[in-house]
Protein backbone atom coordinates (compact mmCIF):
# COMPACT_ATOMS: atom_id res chain seq x y z
CA UNK A 1 0.00 0.00 0.00
CA UNK A 2 2.93 1.96 0.86
CA UNK A 3 4.45 1.85 -2.93
CA UNK A 4 1.39 3.24 -4.65
CA UNK A 5 1.57 6.22 -2.40
CA UNK A 6 4.90 6.83 -2.70
CA UNK A 7 4.57 6.60 -6.39
CA UNK A 8 1.69 8.96 -6.63
CA UNK A 9 3.83 11.71 -4.05
CA UNK A 10 6.46 11.72 -6.51
CA UNK A 11 4.80 12.20 -9.94
CA UNK A 12 3.09 14.73 -7.90
CA UNK A 13 6.40 16.22 -7.09
CA UNK A 14 8.13 16.05 -10.71
CA UNK A 15 8.73 19.23 -12.54
CA UNK A 16 6.91 19.46 -16.17
CA UNK A 17 9.04 18.18 -18.61
CA UNK A 18 9.18 19.17 -22.31
CA UNK A 19 7.88 16.15 -24.37
CA UNK A 20 8.29 15.60 -28.31
CA UNK A 21 5.25 16.09 -30.86
CA UNK A 22 3.89 12.56 -31.38
CA UNK A 23 4.44 11.82 -35.32
CA UNK A 24 3.23 8.81 -35.11
CA UNK A 25 3.66 5.09 -33.66
CA UNK A 26 3.73 1.24 -34.60
CA UNK A 27 2.66 -1.63 -31.94
CA UNK A 28 6.22 -4.27 -31.55
CA UNK A 29 3.96 -6.72 -28.87
CA UNK A 30 0.42 -7.50 -28.41
CA UNK A 31 -0.65 -7.12 -24.38
CA UNK A 32 -3.77 -8.28 -23.31
CA UNK A 33 -4.31 -5.60 -20.63
CA UNK A 34 -2.83 -2.50 -21.25
CA UNK A 35 -1.53 -0.82 -24.21
CA UNK A 36 0.79 -2.61 -26.56
CA UNK A 37 4.74 -2.19 -26.44
CA UNK A 38 5.74 0.60 -29.18
CA UNK A 39 8.18 2.41 -30.92
CA UNK A 40 6.92 5.95 -30.97
CA UNK A 41 8.09 8.97 -33.51
CA UNK A 42 8.86 12.04 -31.83
CA UNK A 43 9.62 15.60 -33.32
CA UNK A 44 11.51 18.66 -30.97
CA UNK A 45 11.98 21.85 -32.20
CA UNK A 46 15.11 22.98 -31.29
CA UNK A 47 14.71 25.73 -29.09
CA UNK A 48 17.87 28.20 -29.88
CA UNK A 49 17.77 27.23 -33.67
CA UNK A 50 14.70 27.95 -35.87
CA UNK A 51 14.29 26.23 -38.67
CA UNK A 52 15.85 23.05 -37.32
CA UNK A 53 13.88 19.95 -36.13
CA UNK A 54 15.01 16.89 -34.79
CA UNK A 55 13.03 13.36 -34.79
CA UNK A 56 13.61 10.54 -32.13
CA UNK A 57 12.82 7.10 -32.24
CA UNK A 58 12.18 5.22 -28.63
CA UNK A 59 10.47 2.23 -27.36
CA UNK A 60 7.73 3.10 -25.06
CA UNK A 61 6.96 0.20 -22.71
CA UNK A 62 2.98 -0.88 -22.56
CA UNK A 63 1.68 -3.11 -20.33
CA UNK A 64 -0.29 -2.24 -17.34
CA UNK A 65 3.04 -1.20 -15.85
CA UNK A 66 2.95 1.45 -19.08
CA UNK A 67 -0.52 2.45 -18.75
CA UNK A 68 0.21 3.68 -14.70
CA UNK A 69 3.35 5.29 -16.01
CA UNK A 70 5.64 3.25 -13.69
CA UNK A 71 7.38 1.22 -16.87
CA UNK A 72 10.92 1.45 -17.27
CA UNK A 73 10.92 2.33 -21.03
CA UNK A 74 14.50 0.62 -23.22
CA UNK A 75 17.72 2.91 -23.33
CA UNK A 76 17.82 2.55 -26.70
CA UNK A 77 17.11 5.58 -29.43
CA UNK A 78 17.81 6.69 -32.59
CA UNK A 79 17.35 10.52 -34.24
CA UNK A 80 17.81 12.50 -37.14
CA UNK A 81 17.49 16.04 -37.30
CA UNK A 82 16.81 18.01 -40.16
CA UNK A 83 16.37 21.94 -41.39
CA UNK A 84 13.05 22.67 -42.09
CA UNK A 85 13.14 26.15 -42.84
CA UNK A 86 15.22 29.08 -42.97
CA UNK A 87 18.52 28.27 -39.94
CA UNK A 88 17.76 31.27 -37.99
CA UNK A 89 20.22 31.83 -34.11
CA UNK A 90 18.91 34.62 -32.35
CA UNK A 91 21.79 34.28 -29.78
CA UNK A 92 25.05 32.98 -29.31
CA UNK A 93 25.14 29.34 -28.59
CA UNK A 94 27.57 27.40 -26.54
CA UNK A 95 29.93 24.98 -28.08
CA UNK A 96 27.74 22.22 -26.51
CA UNK A 97 24.09 22.31 -24.73
CA UNK A 98 21.40 19.89 -23.89
CA UNK A 99 18.66 21.22 -25.50
CA UNK A 100 15.86 18.28 -24.28
CA UNK A 101 15.28 15.80 -21.77
CA UNK A 102 12.55 13.66 -20.98
CA UNK A 103 11.76 10.81 -18.55
CA UNK A 104 11.67 7.61 -19.52
CA UNK A 105 10.88 6.10 -16.06
CA UNK A 106 8.88 7.31 -13.01
CA UNK A 107 12.21 8.47 -11.40
CA UNK A 108 15.33 7.18 -12.12
CA UNK A 109 16.08 7.69 -16.26
CA UNK A 110 16.24 10.40 -18.47
CA UNK A 111 16.55 10.79 -22.89
CA UNK A 112 18.79 13.26 -23.30
CA UNK A 113 19.24 15.31 -26.60
CA UNK A 114 22.81 17.52 -26.60
CA UNK A 115 23.30 20.06 -29.58
CA UNK A 116 26.90 20.57 -29.95
CA UNK A 117 28.56 23.10 -32.41
CA UNK A 118 31.34 21.94 -35.17
CA UNK A 119 32.39 25.36 -35.75
CA UNK A 120 35.31 24.28 -38.21
CA UNK A 121 32.41 22.92 -40.56
CA UNK A 122 29.29 24.59 -39.63
CA UNK A 123 27.83 22.06 -38.64
CA UNK A 124 24.87 21.24 -35.57
CA UNK A 125 25.51 17.96 -34.24
CA UNK A 126 22.94 16.71 -32.23
CA UNK A 127 23.74 13.39 -29.86
CA UNK A 128 20.71 11.46 -28.10
CA UNK A 129 21.52 8.83 -25.26
CA UNK A 130 20.00 7.81 -21.51
CA UNK A 131 21.04 8.16 -18.70
CA UNK A 132 20.01 6.56 -15.13
CA UNK A 133 20.67 7.70 -11.45
CA UNK A 134 23.28 5.28 -10.73
CA UNK A 135 24.04 4.00 -14.26
CA UNK A 136 23.73 5.36 -17.48
CA UNK A 137 24.05 3.53 -20.99
CA UNK A 138 26.47 3.63 -23.74
CA UNK A 139 23.73 3.30 -26.52
CA UNK A 140 23.62 6.47 -28.45
CA UNK A 141 23.02 7.91 -31.39
CA UNK A 142 24.36 11.00 -33.24
CA UNK A 143 22.92 13.25 -36.32
CA UNK A 144 24.15 16.78 -37.98
CA UNK A 145 22.82 19.35 -39.77
CA UNK A 146 25.32 21.31 -41.95
CA UNK A 147 24.67 24.53 -41.72
CA UNK A 148 24.79 27.10 -44.83
CA UNK A 149 28.35 29.24 -44.73
CA UNK A 150 26.62 32.81 -45.26
CA UNK A 151 25.15 31.70 -41.96
CA UNK A 152 27.88 31.34 -39.35
CA UNK A 153 26.74 29.65 -36.39
CA UNK A 154 27.21 32.28 -33.50
CA UNK A 155 29.43 30.94 -30.37
CA UNK A 156 29.26 31.87 -26.91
Amino acid sequence: MRLPCLALLLCCSLPALAEGERIGAVDTVFKLIGPDHKIVVEAYDDPAVEGVTCYVSRAKTGGVKGALGLAEDKAEASIACRQVGPVRIAKPLPKQDEVFNERISLVFKKLRIVRMVDAKRNTLVYLTYSDRLIEGSPQNSVTAVPVDRATPIPLK
